[in-house]
Formats: structure tokens, C-alpha cells, sequence
């Protein structure tokens, strides 16, 4: 067994550094949607029509499945919920 240390569990499992980012910022929207949804007191329903999609979409989303969600959509429905996404660009470690 190895005692490698990983900045991220995405560092981790994924077999790229390109997939972990991409991950890396899929799981940081989705945190942050989740949490407005909670802060906002909407239900599934109400959020679903808020952001544009379904209620089984949302759904998914505040259960994490992230496999199901692309980068490109979760900013979308960051946008459509009324949360400002800003992206930042460093050298890598």
C-alpha cells in the first residue's frame, strides 16, 4: 500500500489532472448549489423551475450524483438560481 498524499480526493481517483479539475469545479457547484437551494427554503419543485429543469434533476444534484452533470450546465443553473460563478486561473503547485 502506498502513503501517497493528495491534495483532493479528486487528485486522488481521477486518472487525470484535467479530470480532477473539471471534477474539482463540477463538486464546488454543486455544493454551492445545493446550499442556496437550502438557504432559499425551496423545494424540489420550486427550485426545479427556478433553474430551469426538472424536478428529478434537482433531485440528483442535492443527492450529488455528479457523473450526471457537465460543467457547462451546472453554471447555468448557478446563473438561472441568481449566484455569480467566477473562475481562477493559477500556476499549478
Amino acid at each position: 500500500m502506498s502513503n501517497e498524499t493528495f491534495a483532493s480526493v479528486w487528485d486522488a481517483i481521477e486518472d487525470t489532472p484535467a479530470e480532477a479539475e473539471n471534477m474539482k469545479l463540477r463538486s464546488t457547484l454543486m455544493m454551492a448549489l445545493e446550499k442556496h437551494i437550502r438557504a432559499k427554503g425551496w423545494t424540489q419543485a420550486e427550485a426545479a423551475q427556478r433553474l430551469g429543469v426538472t424536478q428529478p434533476r434537482v433531485s440528483d444534484l442535492l443527492r450529488g450524483k455528479i457523473n450526471l452533470f457537465a460543467l457547462d450546465t451546472l453554471v447555468n443553473m448557478a446563473v438561472a438560481a441568481g449566484l455569480h460563478v467566477e473562475v481562477r486561473v493559477s500556476e499549478a503547485a
